[in-house]
């Protein structure tokens, strides 16, 4: 919004600052982390308040969780969803397509993720909506995302898959593309929401790879970059470093109450919204296949779900001592804080692979 004050610049006065997406983008960042230090205690002290039991805890989870965990509120990710919205409305272009396609993903499954968090706390049951509920609506959300995107992706990309290092590869889709990123936008949300299990082990992944997701927009949006790095160009995708910054500063405001031990619970209301937007980020610049890399934590915590319940399905027996993986850690005895810190730093490397591809040919 406050982009519009460049009306009022001569080209070397203050107001020409607000044309640079870096100096807004950074702007947001510390709105988004100010907004995070500000409200994050009033907000939880009101969710202990409505939330007599806390977020319920479930009885087939590691029995050190029942001890330590009980209790603590949950919707924290209320916190970080407030932060993100006003940094950006402020700070971001509202003419840009795709600043609004990613606003509106992150918004619908983030009521999603309320609306399941409010039906555990108000029932004071783990069971939430329905799995078909949520991916019902999780899909159309992610379907309008898809068409949307692919409307305002140049002629030359729309509807195709672009391919990291086979960089003059495209895979034309045509309207399979729609489910393709239906896909992609659902599944990353919820491998996110699988991952949130122990205090902050989501987090700071989910800005790892917003932040790397954020620095290719800013190179796809860019001519000049994108001739030298040789990747395809989707102009107006540079305003989506502003969003992932203000998820960046949101994120640490969170993280400083839902350090070990956790304040707070980002809850489904978080966890969903936020992998809903890598979801969709990675639609809007092309990189879809690289989200798969950034966010590689996040698709083994998936798999090692899926795994355990085909696996035990067909013989009975269980692949892990528990998942999601980071509960079979947890059952070979290391130590919260220790899987937390390890797969940050899985999380750390896997954005430098997913940035090198960027330069890989």
């Amino acid at each position: 919004m406050l982009y519009w004050l460049t009306e009022f610049s001569d080209g070397g006065d203050v107001f020409n600052l607000f044309r640079y997406i870096t100096f807004r983008a950074g702007a947001a960042f510390f709105t988004a982390l100010i907004f995070g230090f500000i409200f994050g205690r009033p907000l939880i002290d009101l969710l202990r308040r409505r939330q007599r039991h806390g977020q319920p805890i479930r009885d087939d989870g590691p029995a050190s969780h029942i001890e330590t965990k009980a209790g603590t509120p949950t919707m924290g990710g209320l916190l970080i969803l407030s932060a993100l919205v006003v940094s950006t409305l402020l700070w971001a272009r509202l003419d840009n397509p795709y600043v609004w396609m990613v606003l509106l993903v992150t918004a619908g499954f983030g009521l999603i993720g309320f609306a399941d968090d409010y039906a555990k706390v108000t029932k004071n049951t783990h069971a939430g909506l329905s799995g078909r509920v949520r991916l019902l609506i999780g899909f159309t959300i992610a379907a309008a995302a898809a068409i949307w995107a692919s409307w305002f992706h140049p002629p030359e990309l729309s509807y195709n898959l672009a391919f990291p290092i086979f960089k003059n590869v495209l895979l034309h889709l045509g309207w399979f593309f729609v489910p393709f990123a239906m896909f992609v936008i659902v599944g990353a949300a919820n491998a996110v929401n699988l991952t949130d299990g122990l205090d902050g082990l989501a987090i700071m992944p989910v800005m790892i790879a917003a932040g790397t997701l954020g620095v290719i927009a800013y190179a796809v949006g860019r001519v000049d970059f994108t001739d030298y790095l040789e990747v395809h160009y989707v102009p107006g995708t540079g305003e989506l470093l502003i969003f992932t910054a203000g998820l960046i500063g949101g994120g640490l405001g969170f993280l400083w109450y839902n350090a070990p031990p956790a304040a707070v619970f980002m809850g489904d209301t978080g966890s969903l919204a936020l992998g809903g937007a890598l979801g969709a980020i990675a639609v809007a610049i092309k990189h879809e296949l690289v989200l798969g890399i950034v966010g590689g934590l996040f698709v083994v915590e998936a798999l090692s779900v899926i795994i355990q319940v085909l696996y035990f399905k067909r013989t009975g027996r269980r692949v892990f001592l528990m998942a999601p993986i980071h509960h079979h850690f947890e059952k070979r005895g290391w130590a919260e804080p220790q899987i937390v810190i390890r797969f940050w730093i899985i999380s750390l490397i896997l954005a430098l692979i997913g940035l090198a591809t960027l330069k890989l040919r």
